[in-house]
């Protein structure tokens, strides 16, 4: 699931429920509306083992359930397409637990990630989510910023082209990380702007205050960048202080806001 974050008149409304739980930060809530559907239907349970891997992302938090509906998922896979989405959700949970240094799983992700892309045809509505996981393991953990690149503008291409615009919003954040790594200041700039944009036009609230944060890095204007960290601080108690790891990157609230809030 790349979870395009669509909300459209025509959208089920399951799906629709599922998208709104999920964007603020309510995995576990999504995955329940999913989960009896997820027994026997494989496109739901991979939905759900999504769901609570981002969860595992997120809050570092929940690995035993996205585990269970992983496997879950791979056991009722039936077709190449199915198989593969399957591996690329094993590999990006293993590239969790890597990142969080809960467990190293790097091998693992590698390995899951290749038997995807064995699987899963040039022309896969989930090829582009597997190249953009391709890209995390060579960014965060081979450390190879050109390959990484090179697998984020594949993912790039193809999520304009299927009009995934909640992956757009990580391709251009990524592509922007690495730009403001080279010291390409006023590109990095306006990939973290327009991952913002984006973010905020889908309303996918929980992955706002990193774009929040992110834009403000490159910000020149030190009262423009203040705002923008208050107001990632502001989404990110709102949400019950998720995602964990952006905790480091905020200023405590000042005196009186945390009462308020």
């Amino acid at each position: 699931m790349s979870g395009s974050g669509t909300t459209a008149d025509d959208d089920p409304p399951l799906q629709t429920a599922v998208w709104r739980l999920r964007s603020r930060a309510c995995w576990t809530d999504a995955a329940a509306l999913l989960e009896r559907d997820a027994t026997t239907d494989p496109a739901a349970a991979l939905q759900r083992t999504a769901l609570l891997i981002e969860r595992c992302l997120y809050t570092g938090e929940g690995w035993t359930d996205a585990e269970d509906a992983l496997r879950t998922a791979e056991a009722l896979a039936h077709d190449d397409a199915e198989r593969g989405t399957a591996a690329c959700e094993r590999g990006h949970l293993a590239y969790a637990s890597t990142l969080l240094k809960v467990r190293d799983r790097a091998d693992e992700a590698r390995v899951a990630l290749s038997r995807s892309a064995a699987l899963l045809s040039p022309t896969a509505p989930g090829r582009p989510l597997l190249d953009f996981r391709r890209g995390l393991i060579a960014q965060n953990i081979a450390d190879s910023p050109q390959a990484a690149r090179a697998a984020y503008h594949r993912a790039h291409a193809g999520a304009t082209t299927q009009g995934d615009e909640l992956l757009l919003s990580s391709t251009w954040r990524h592509l922007a990380l690495l730009s403001l790594r080279e010291g390409e200041l006023a590109e990095a700039r306006h990939g973290f702007a327009e991952s913002l944009r984006i973010r905020e036009e889908l309303g996918y609230l929980v992955g706002t205050a990193p774009a929040l944060i992110a834009l403000a890095d490159t910000e020149p204007e030190p009262e423009a960048a203040a705002r923008l960290r208050a107001e990632a601080g502001r989404l990110f108690r709102l949400l019950g202080g998720v995602p964990t790891w952006l905790a480091p990157h905020l200023e405590p609230p000042a005196p009186g806001t945390a009462e308020a809030n």
